[in-house]
């Protein structure tokens, strides 16, 4: 109970100074901070202000993942805009006799009966974040897209290391098409998608699909996404640290997601796959100052060059901001979604 308190005087003093920094206009958070490197130049100024706090409140790399679970689930809730939106929530099991699947839908009011389906795999470098931790957000993009959401509770390693994400996000995909009825969903339009490890695993599902010769989704979604597993791009470099995501902290999640060399495996770096033709059309967005920026950007111009109808878009922003409600920068960047989600749709 004790160390329960704590963590809970310690959320919400974090959401009040959240809250307190990014009500600031961006001129009085400019002139706090500073303005970004000309590595990070055009960085937006809330998110510049939020890379120099952010090694203030999360803790170090070398943690357990009980603790830096806890510790994920506590910064989200403080970085969310928790505004009540007019969404249904419905939690339900998707899984199968003997190997359950959480996943939470979300049904914005007024939505027709079967109509579009996004299936969402969240992020947390495959060992944190939960259905939780992306509530708030997914609530919002569902009500701004004016679309279904489906978030998917896949498992975490270290726990259930690699292949157990990917599996569980083809068990979703299954569950959802053999009877689309069940989340209201048009067969037609269901498409998939994800935030970093989420977007690796939305990425990865597209493959899979094709592979199996099953059913693809509409379009994929992929939200600064994993490409490559113990790549080297430049942006690992260029922003190593003080961006929020370090290069510390993404080597930690990926050696207990897929230890072994098991990264190597195209299941876990779609970006080594020697062909990416015939996979569904893709809108990916990076972000500016991110070490996963350049993965991502190269895994769309692969997808490109394979001639798949791919649009790719970089924000000014740093990794996790789809999670960052609480800035103006990250509800602008959520409208921008919102409506590019729609146009796939086809609303």
């Amino acid at each position: 109970m004790p160390g329960d308190l704590s963590l809970s005087v310690q959320k919400h003093a974090i959401a009040i100074g959240a809250r307190l920094l990014f009500g600031l206009p961006d001129r009085l958070l400019a002139g706090i901070f500073g303005t970004p490197p000309d590595v990070a130049r055009g960085l937006r100024p809330d998110a510049w202000a939020l890379s120099r706090v952010s090694d203030l409140i999360e803790g170090s790399a070398a943690v357990d993942p009980v603790a830096m679970r806890a510790e994920t689930e506590n910064l989200a809730w403080a970085a969310s805009d928790r505004t009540t939106l007019p969404v249904e929530v419905t939690n339900l099991d998707i899984g199968d006799a003997g190997a359950p699947l959480g996943a939470r839908l979300y049904r914005p009011r007024g939505v027709s009966e079967d109509g579009p389906l996004l299936v969402y795999f969240h992020g947390g470098g495959w060992v944190v974040g939960s259905l939780d931790s992306h509530d708030f957000s997914c609530r919002r993009l569902a009500h701004a897209a004016e679309v279904r959401v489906l978030a998917v509770e896949y498992r975490l390693a270290p726990e259930h290391p690699f292949p157990a994400a990917p599996d569980d996000a083809l068990r979703a995909w299954r569950a959802v098409t053999a009877d689309p009825g069940r989340f209201g969903a048009d067969p037609e339009r269901i498409a998939v998608g994800g935030d970093s490890a989420g977007g690796n695993l939305a990425a990865v599902l597209c493959q899979d699909l094709r592979a199996a010769d099953l059913s693809s989704p509409l379009f994929q979604l992929l939200i600064y996404p994993v490409a490559e597993i113990g790549s080297d791009w430049g942006s690992y470099r260029e922003f190593e640290t003080g961006f929020y995501l370090t290069r510390e902290r993404m080597d930690w999640y990926e050696e207990r997601y897929a230890p072994g060399g098991a990264g190597a495996d195209v299941r876990a770096s779609p970006l080594k796959a020697e062909d990416l033709s015939g996979l569904p059309r893709a809108y990916v967005i990076t972000s500016l100052a991110d070490p996963l920026r350049d993965e991502g950007e190269a895994y769309a111009r692969r997808l490109i060059e394979a001639g798949v109808e791919t649009r790719l878009d970089r924000f000014p922003l740093v990794h996790a901001w789809f999670n960052q409600t609480v800035s103006r920068s990250s509800r602008t960047a959520h409208r921008i979604l919102a409506d590019r989600i729609r146009e796939l749709f086809g609303i």
